[in-house]
């Protein structure tokens, strides 16, 4: 299972990575293992507010359906428009390509109550059990 280092974690299995006040959202590598094969994401707009811990889309897979709730709260600069027609690409690198939207961090101090890459493993273990 890959947990990178340079990333925080929630409990509901999203990854955040910040750049000054930018930071790029997406969902794990063990939830997309979870969720199987993902066949649509449902982006919020361009522009929007999320809130943190409140849902702010979908991601649909062949086993289930899901809510994505935003790490952090902000406004959204930028959506993974990729995913409309390539879905896939959350299975296939949930990292990189498979990212889901951009946001403009309004409250910084947010992200201290978000989980580190060791605390996020072990939680990631403790389902598997």
């Amino acid at each position: 299972m890959e947990v990178p280092k340079d990333l925080k974690y929630t409990h509901e299995h999203e990854w955040i990575r910040i750049d000054g006040k930018k930071a790029v959202i997406g969902i794990t590598g063990f939830a997309q293992e979870q969720l199987g094969d993902i066949v649509f994401v449902e982006l919020p707009e361009l522009g929007s507010e999320i809130e943190q811990e409140s849902p702010f889309g979908v991601v649909e897979s062949v086993k289930t359906v899901s809510d994505l709730y935003a790490p952090a709260s902000g406004k959204v600069t930028a959506i993974n428009k990729d995913l409309e027609t390539n879905p896939e690409k959350v299975n296939n690198d949930p990292y990189e390509a498979g990212w889901i939207i951009e946001i403009e961090l309004s409250d910084e101090g947010q992200i201290a109550s978000l989980l580190d890459p060791d605390a996020y493993t072990e939680q990631c273990q403790k389902e598997m059990e």
